[in-house]
């Protein structure tokens, strides 16, 4: 009798997107449904981006470098300059959406049944990435009345076990919102350094800081081999269709291993990269004007 694998029925449905059939009937019926289930973002993508796609010229949409177009990488390190990270174009893979940034450090940095520890709440699919890796996630509480601060660090070492490689965190959170301080950033690199853990930052939301100011995983001394730094252009750009992402890190051996995992999967987009490389040339008001319409009050008719 033919079976699916156990990975196959634990691999859990996307708590968003199973929402979309009961959108689409109700959209069939005449209902106007906002699509506040999914991180679609309804800002233009710039039009320098696009127009670089349209404008592209070549004969053969050839592979690109498994690791990324090399002229990408480069102007991404221009980027990360511009928001104080020291990186180099091999310290980057670029990757398929900032979803396989997280599923190659989950495979490269933990074996079956290793542990994982997320503070929730939090980004539904890190559980999916988990399962597809074979990865156990042990989430620690969060709480409503410290408008979802970084769990206090006893909570951190009850959670910690012989198979805790690595802790995920989302800064700015997603889904609460929350920015995690220099001085939480800090009590992580604590955490890692008397561990001897990995600390994956998803930091997509980067630039949609409201109050305060953004402390990049990358921006902690002393840590550089713990250190991974996933990335994306989808909510940055308003490009989430593109499915670009960045795997960043200065650990020599575990960028060598997830080159592996890239060169096994060929190349990511070739047009989304270039899409992705015109937007660093974006002017640097770029993302006020985004975010002055992010805080606009009330809902579009």
């Amino acid at each position: 009798m033919l079976t699916i694998s156990n990975r196959g029925l634990q691999m859990p449905p996307s708590p968003i997107r199973k929402l979309v059939p009961y959108a689409e009937a109700a959209k069939k019926r005449g209902t106007k449904v906002y699509h506040l289930n999914i991180g679609q973002p309804d800002i233009v993508t710039p039009e320098i981006a696009l127009d670089a796609v349209r404008n592209s010229d070549f004969k053969v949409l050839e592979y690109s470098h498994s690791a990324g177009n090399e002229s990408y990488r480069k102007k991404l390190v221009q980027y990360y300059h511009r928001v104080g990270i020291d990186v180099t174009p091999e310290q980057i893979i670029i990757t398929t959406g900032g979803s396989e940034a997280i599923l190659f450090g989950f495979m490269a940095c933990m074996d079956p049944g290793d542990e994982v520890i997320i503070p929730e709440p939090f980004y539904a699919n890190y559980n999916g990435f988990a399962i597809e890796a074979g990865v156990v996630v042990k989430p620690i509480t969060s709480s409503i009345e410290t408008g979802f601060s970084l769990p206090p660090i006893g909570d951190f070492e009850k959670a910690i076990t012989a198979k805790t490689k690595a802790i995920v965190i989302c800064n700015p959170n997603n889904p609460t919102g929350y920015l995690y301080s220099a001085s939480e950033m800090e009590v992580l690199k604590q955490i890692i350094i008397k561990h001897d853990l990995f600390l994956f930052a998803d930091e997509a939301y980067r630039e949609f800081c409201y109050e305060g100011t953004h402390t990049s995983a990358m921006h902690l001394t002393g840590v550089d081999n713990h250190v991974v730094l996933m990335d994306t252009i989808s909510k940055r750009y308003s490009a989430c269709g593109g499915r670009i992402g960045a795997f960043v890190t200065k650990n020599k051996e575990l960028i060598n291993t997830v080159m592996k995992f890239a060169q096994a999967r060929l190349s990511p987009p070739s047009f989304a990269q270039i899409l992705g490389e015109a937007a660093i040339d974006l002017p640097e008001d770029y993302f006020d004007t985004t975010k002055a319409e992010y805080k606009k009050e009330g809902i579009p008719s």
